[in-house]
């Protein structure tokens, strides 16, 4: 599937259908199983049974087994859940049935069970209807349940609506299940912007500049990225368009370099020097510049904006070593947020606007750490495992994306907000760098 299809996320917009949802009225408060923002949250077990097909045709049966690993693969990867290992299951829901009246809750409470997701579903042809419902294993309640239809191959956006959904009747929030990561690769020889699942999953070639391609960043809408490339033999912003490849061109005398887009907006900010030295820049959809941002006469890069683009925090040399600063759109005013640490740079504003994330560099390596907008609440996030670097918050505010050389090479890796259950998310030949996590691409 090429890169300007990846917003039609395995061609479901006209396919892939909601039905009825088989329980009335239960809000996510009621079932307020998960803080997000709380870094001591244990896991929540879930017990996962294979789908069960209704005619128990071979191939009902492979994409039950496949559809029930899908789900655990995927919720297991937002660090909230622990998956019950299917050997410890006291029945066998496919003899049994899928239903509360078919199910005895005790077998599962038994093992620890919480939270219980048994799916059926049948298959004509390409045909796939699928069945999800989600327990409340302690209660013996269905939480909800929700019907999908697609094709085959559509399994993996069916597990994620299902999944989205779940989340959003766990926590109020609709997850990550949706979005894409951008990232820098040196997978063809020459540094290239790929674009993958949140998951790392069909990670994808998205620029072909053969040559130093840097600073991915997205549009509010997930239609573009932007992204500095030295095609032209000088750094110069370039914006394209992935549903038909298009590109338009920013350049200006000097270095143009670290675009990002506003929130809410198809304005850009950048750092351009041609009027000397590296200042921030406000830049029109159509590139030109609608304001200038900073006024330090020294080094400022790498915008970040708050949630309501009211805010902008960035990296500056004005006091000596590079540090993160928080500025006022409006009225221009700066105020320096880092203090610990010599060297603070690549600021990334979460989602819900109270976590600044950034690199800080201490005896040649980097890690990770995160500060509330108002300079309290620093908190490292990566301990003494390699250089870390970049971060990036996932759309939900839920998990950080970053750059590790601690396997060898760089490598991108995820974590939790809270820093932990840190893991290699994409592991392409060469290296990865520079990660840009997109916002949701749907709304359900």
């Amino acid at each position: 599937m090429k890169i300007k299809r990846f917003l039609n996320i395995i061609i479901i917009a006209c396919f892939l259908l909601i039905s009825v949802c088989f329980t009335p009225g239960f809000s996510h408060a009621e079932y307020d199983y998960i803080k997000i923002s709380d870094p001591f949250l244990n896991k929540i077990p879930v017990a996962i049974p294979e789908f069960v097909g209704q005619s128990g045709n071979p191939a009902e049966t492979d994409a039950g087994v496949k559809l029930s690993d899908l789900t655990s693969e995927t919720l297991a990867f937002t660090g909230y859940f622990k998956m019950i290992d299917r050997g410890a299951f006291l029945e066998d829901l496919r003899t049994k049935g899928i239903t509360a009246s078919q199910i005895s809750f005790k077998n599962w409470t038994d093992i620890g069970t919480e939270l219980l997701i048994t799916g059926g579903l049948t298959l004509e042809g390409d045909v796939l209807m699928v069945e999800f419902r989600l327990f409340d294993a302690y209660k013996g309640e269905l939480i909800f349940g929700k019907r999908y239809k697609g094709r085959l191959d559509d399994q993996r956006a069916i597990v994620h609506r299902f999944c989205s959904e779940m989340m959003f009747r766990l926590t109020g929030k609709r997850g990550l299940f949706d979005s894409k990561i951008a990232f820098v690769s040196t997978t063809t020889g020459s540094k290239e912007v790929f674009i993958s699942e949140f998951d790392g999953y069909g990670a994808k070639q998205a620029t072909q500049s053969k040559s130093l391609t840097l600073f991915p960043s997205w549009s509010p809408d997930g239609a573009s990225i932007a992204y500095t490339s030295y095609k032209k033999g000088q750094p110069d912003i370039y914006i394209k368009r992935l549903n038909d490849q298009s590109e338009k061109r920013i350049s200006f005398a000097g270095i143009n370099i670290t675009p990002v887009f506003v929130p809410g907006t198809a304005q850009l900010a950048a750092t351009l020097s041609f009027e000397g030295d590296q200042e921030l820049y406000l830049l029109t959809q159509g590139g030109k510049i609608a304001k200038r941002l900073t006024r330090s006469w020294n080094i400022d890069v790498h915008p970040t904006f708050s949630p309501d683009g009211q805010r902008m925090a960035f990296v500056s040399k004005r006091f000596g070593n590079p540090q993160v600063f928080v500025q006022d759109i409006n009225s221009g005013s700066a105020r320096r947020l880092t203090y610990e640490g010599k060297y603070n740079t690549q600021p990334n504003w979460s989602p819900a606007g109270d976590r600044i994330a950034f690199s800080s560099m201490s005896g040649g390596r980097c890690d990770i750490f995160a500060i509330n907008p108002d300079g309290g609440g620093l908190t490292q996030l990566t301990h003494g495992a390699g250089s870390n670097e970049s971060p990036a918050w996932s759309p939900d505010g839920s998990m950080i994306a970053f750059s590790s050389n601690r396997l060898g090479r760089a490598r991108i890796f995820v974590m939790t907000a809270s820093g932990t259950d840190q893991r290699v998310l994409v592991e392409l030949p060469g290296e990865q760098t520079s990660p840009a996590w997109s916002l949701a691409l749907k709304n359900y």
